[in-house]
């Protein structure tokens, strides 16, 4: 394809992604096919010569579509925000068009991983400085790094990538599933007794299953007392930071070593676009430095940043929504959903049958039909099985919990009233099929 024919099908490609996003609430915002549709619609292999352009976009609705869950459809309630906007969009054809690939840095799980990472690095580093003739081996065997029950599940699997011990800290709902500093401060204290070296804990602002929030005030002062690594996760909510009523959530952040956030979840900038901060860059720098004679550049020793080190080209798309939207057009957004949450929390208390099992906070309502986890597993089935909103579940002190997370920034009131029918009309068929 030559430029010429690009500006063409560019143009046409901007038409059909504006049609889809207009129209988004038409589709099915669930697919109704199985695993493996796919493979009576598309050749074994490649063609040996080139399809046209025509032919591919018509498989777009063909092929493609009958198995895409709509995430930016207002009838996706499920999991949490994955951003979507058109200014987004239009720097993303930029930063496609650059193509610098950033090396270092990824999404929240991958922030997560490479702090624990550093944190070992520096927990074996401060040893062997006070004991050189100890085995390495010997210290890695010992260490034991902690997180929430409630984490995402990303942070126990960087324990296992990472090859040490993560133990998790339990919660209970009259504490809002957050974990509290006693609770941290007897587990190390056991665990030092039994010869184990604590070296780092992930707090979560905003956690998956309930969006609770770890209290960082009473952790970090004990993270820091012990030498601990604090690294806070707060890939969903820390977009909400940057409205002033929520910022006192973020009290505490002044003790941590690492702190994450998702753009992408909730900043209306496109997956991936995750940040991360460092307290200390030589220690993230020190676990990690490579200097192979293909990566060495002349500024390497300034102490500055270098294209290779991080995704500057792909920030573009930060770049052109935070000027395209501004701080007020964000945190109007933003605030927009913690609203339709509360909206839906506020439906969900007028009716007896039901019960709100957390905290709503910001855009997250987990709630559950009052009766057994059973009763509640059909109803999100019956949910699901319908394809016209999308929920998922998550367990909460033994409980099968709905979770509705507001997701779509094209999502208005009438959208969740219609979602509240739709949730009502299905519990009272579940509850007339149970036994009298």
């Amino acid at each position: 394809m030559e430029a010429a024919e690009f500006r063409r099908r560019g143009k046409e490609m901007v038409d059909l992604i504006a049609d889809y996003l207009e129209n988004i609430e038409q589709r099915p915002v669930y697919p109704d096919v199985e695993p493996g549709y796919l493979r009576s619609l598309i050749p074994e292999e490649a063609p040996e010569e080139p399809d046209t352009y025509e032919d591919v976009v018509k498989d777009i609705e063909r092929v493609i579509m009958p198995g895409v869950t709509h995430w930016h459809s207002p009838y996706f309630y499920a999991y949490f925000p994955t951003a979507n906007s058109f200014p987004a969009m239009l720097a993303d054809m930029l930063s496609g068009a650059i193509g610098c690939i950033g090396f270092s840095w990824g999404t929240a799980s991958e922030a997560t991983l490479v702090a624990l990472l550093a944190a070992r690095s520096r927990a074996v580093r401060m040893i062997l400085a006070s004991d050189p003739q100890r085995p390495e081996t010997g210290i890695t065997s010992k260490l034991v790094a902690y997180s929430s029950d409630q984490a995402h599940c990303s942070v126990e699997r960087a324990g296992m990538i990472a090859g040490v011990r993560m133990k998790k800290i339990p919660t209970e709902q009259s504490d809002k599933y957050a974990v509290q500093g006693e609770t941290l401060r007897r587990m190390i204290q056991e665990d030092k007794a039994a010869g184990l070296i604590p070296f780092y804990f992930c707090a979560t602002l905003g956690t998956t299953p309930s969006c609770a929030f770890d209290h960082i005030t009473e952790l970090g002062p004990i993270c820091n007392a012990e030498k601990i690594w604090m690294h806070i996760d707060a890939a969903y909510a820390g977009s909400s930071f940057i409205c002033p009523e929520f910022r006192p959530l973020l009290n505490g952040i002044e003790f941590a070593d690492s702190f994450n956030f998702n753009p992408h979840k909730w900043l209306l900038v496109n997956f991936d676009c995750s940040t991360m901060w460092v307290r200390k860059r030589s220690d993230l720098i020190g676990a990690f430095k490579m200097d192979p004679l293909y990566l060495k550049h002349d500024h390497q020793e300034s102490g500055r940043y270098f294209y290779t080190d991080n995704s500057l080209f792909r920030s573009l798309k930060m770049w052109f929504v935070f000027r395209m939207y501004g701080l007020k057009g964000l945190q109007d957004y933003i605030r927009k959903h913690v609203e339709l949450a509360k909206e839906f929390e506020s439906l969900v208390r007028a009716d007896q049958r039901f019960e709100i099992s957390a905290d709503v906070v910001l855009g997250l309502v987990c709630f559950r039909l009052k009766g057994s986890n059973e009763v509640n597993e059909t109803l999100l089935k019956r949910i699901n099985n319908g394809r016209k909103i999308h929920l998922v579940p998550c367990q909460l002190s033994g409980q099968f919990v709905l979770r509705f997370a507001v997701c779509a920034r094209t999502t208005e009131s009438r959208h969740i009233r219609e979602a509240w029918r739709l949730i009502t009309q299905l519990a009272e068929e579940v509850m007339q099929e149970l036994p009298h």
